[in-house]
């Protein structure tokens, strides 16, 4: 199996914290699938403290003997994305993809063009946004040994002639345990752990240090399974922040989950924050 992408290193241990949290924000998402194949995604979601309400709208349609994948979104903000893949032809392993963006009000316009290449051991991608003026250009490799991950991204503006981003990651995985490690430009170090426990118990760790700042950040979370239908999450950090969750899916097609973060510092000032989601597929 071919190593995961830059962008997807650590990413089990950051579902444990970002996964079924939605503090102060009440969510809808409804998903359906047309007898033609078009999957179709519309949400929205509104901000308690702010009053703020977005929504967005995404039809997504595979032409599998192609290998082609066309994806539109529009969202309140009045922004449109268009996003066609080709995948596995052109070459096995490699996947091409072009991004636009078109702002309707503003007449503002980007692009971005896309590639992964995967083979057993390794895993590239190359990115550059479409700009005569000086496109920048993101490079990004993990290469897998047993079970040892070495990565690195970099990001360069052509327009500057300047690397902007340069980044190293190391890990480790097996089954149930995932280690990774990193050091973004110098400055930022910092690493997180995955365990899955037993069957219904996952627990992670994330420990990072700012060399500018001199500041540490640390939070640890478990997400634990009552049954196939319902699960709860909890989080803490070094501020005294903790954050409960509960999932349930009430029956098929249907998804409730609540959340609150609870500010322990400040806990009789109040300023908690409680959130609301709830999925719908049909």
């Amino acid at each position: 199996m071919s190593p995961p992408v830059y962008a997807d290193l650590g990413k089990s241990a950051r579902d444990v914290f970002g996964k079924g949290f939605h503090f102060g924000v009440l969510k809808l998402e409804c998903k359906s699938k047309t007898a033609t194949g078009v999957e179709i995604t519309a949400g929205g979601s509104n901000v308690l403290e702010s009053g703020k309400v977005a929504g967005n709208l995404e039809t997504k349609y595979k032409v599998k003997e192609h290998g082609l994948t066309f994806t539109e979104k529009w969202n309140t903000d009045n922004t449109l994305n268009t996003e066609v893949a080709l995948d596995d032809k052109v070459a096995k392993g490699l996947k091409l993809v072009l991004n636009t963006t078109f702002a309707p009000q503003t007449g503002k316009k980007s692009g971005v063009l896309k590639s992964t290449y995967k083979t057993d051991a390794l895993s590239v991608n190359l990115d550059s946004t479409l700009d005569l003026g000086g496109p920048v250009v993101n490079g990004a490799t993990v290469a897998s040994y047993k079970n040892w991950l070495v990565g690195y991204q970099m990001s360069f503006d052509t327009a500057k002639s300047k690397l902007t981003k340069n980044n190293f990651a190391v890990g480790f995985t097996n089954p149930d345990f995932i280690l990774h490690t990193y050091a973004n430009d110098g400055a930022e170090f910092g690493g997180s752990l995955f365990h899955k426990i037993n069957p219904d118990l996952e627990g992670a760790v994330d420990l990072a240090w700012s060399a500018g700042s001199n500041t540490t950040r640390f939070s640890i979370g478990c997400k634990y399974s009552l049954d196939k239908d319902a699960a709860l999450r909890a989080k803490v950090n070094n501020n005294s922040q903790v954050g409960l969750g509960y999932q349930q899916k009430v029956r098929d097609g249907i998804t409730l989950t609540l959340s609150t973060l609870i500010d322990g510092k400040n806990f009789n000032q109040g300023g908690h924050k409680v959130g609301l989601a709830m999925e719908l597929e049909a």
